[in-house]
């Protein structure tokens, strides 16, 4: 079999490898979750058009307020708009302007193409979320080992009450926690703002340290709660597993214990936390609102929050639909990481 391969031409070989990947479980599973992921979106957008059309008013409202502005120009930019159009009616619009003209859909509030003021600002909270999840995932799996290692010794009782201690502060609290740190310690942290005065100034080394130290106190803000959670399911996954026949039987051959823990036990325990990764995933750009109003990061969750206040439709349904995208992308991400992981598992039996 081996020297037919070898015989065939350059283009049938790649022709074979083309035709492999493409009939291959993977390829079809992912083509299969895109399809679902089509769909969920459009659900997904229909619900959160009619949510954010629940609020009272409109965007013309303050416009409506002012005695400066005649009702022929009011009624001229609902037409203009579609606000005078029933909520399906503005839907199909809506979606009708996304599908054919894209990015250049245009924001209400800021007279620009939305997506291009999106874009704008997605980068800076995707560097943030992404870096919290770094620290809290490098914080929280070696922790909830050695807690599990150690289960019910003074370094497992400590690293539990840590990890309580931790959950009991929320977000809001640990972000106003560490801004009186940092006006404690000033100007030893930077507060405001993803980069220095002087920043246009540094060389590319430096405008990276730059913008790593401005990220100190975000991250440290996000990942304290998250940590905690996450350390404290590793420590209860592992011993789960370490529990498991097999693991008494891999000890009973005389293994390590080091390649019974993180070869044979720590794949396993791995799984459930590879499918929160997911999850997690999908939060980039809702999980950091809170924190990047606190050190004025300049992210979505001010833009958003921003939109929200002056009712710009088409800003507020980037954001909601990004989020979606953000759910099935990580979703799909965390399957095929699982299956990568342990072989054990068929995309095909995944739903």
């Amino acid at each position: 079999m081996t020297s037919s391969t070898n015989q065939l031409s350059l283009p049938t070989k790649v022709g074979l490898a083309v035709r492999d990947f493409f009939l291959s479980e993977t390829t079809r599973y992912i083509v299969k979750r895109l399809f679902q992921g089509l769909l969920t979106l459009l659900l997904a957008s229909i619900f959160s058009f009619l949510i954010v059309q629940l609020a009272p008013g409109d965007f013309l409202t303050p416009f409506r307020q002012n005695p400066q502005i005649t009702p022929e120009t009011i009624s001229d930019l609902e037409t203009r708009f579609g606000l005078d159009q029933p909520v399906w009616t503005q839907y199909f619009l809506w979606l009708r302007q996304v599908v054919t003209q894209g990015d250049k859909a245009r924001s209400i509030a800021y007279n620009r193409p939305a997506m291009e003021i999106f874009w704008e600002r997605v980068h800076n909270t995707i560097l943030l979320s992404i870096a919290s999840i770094a620290v809290t995932w490098a914080i929280a799996i070696p922790l909830g080992i050695i807690s599990a290692v150690n289960q019910n010794n003074f370094v497992d009782r400590f690293l539990r009450v840590m990890s309580y201690i931790g959950q009991g502060f929320p977000t809001i609290i640990t972000g106003l926690l560490l801004l009186f740190f940092a006006q404690a310690t000033a100007p030893l942290f930077p507060v405001g703002g993803r980069t220095s005065l002087y920043h246009e100034d540094l060389n590319l080394i430096g405008k990276f340290l730059d913008v790593a130290w401005h990220l100190i106190l975000p991250t440290l803000a996000l990942s304290i709660t998250s940590f905690a959670g996450l350390q404290r399911l590793m420590r209860g996954q592992l011993l789960d597993v370490l529990r498991q026949d097999y693991i008494q039987t891999a000890r009973a051959k005389g293994l390590p214990e080091n390649r019974v823990i993180y070869v044979h036990a720590l794949r396993n325990a791995v799984n459930p936390l590879i499918t929160i990764l997911g999850f997690e995933f999908s939060s980039l750009i809702s999980g950091s609102f809170i924190i990047e109003t606190y050190f004025s990061w300049p992210g979505l969750g001010t833009l958003t929050l921003e939109a929200v206040q002056a009712q710009d439709l088409f800003l507020i349904m980037a954001s909601l639909v990004l989020g979606a995208v953000m759910l099935i992308v990580g979703n799909l991400l965390a399957d095929l990481l699982l299956s990568f992981v342990d072989p054990r598992i068929k995309l095909s039996r995944l739903n």
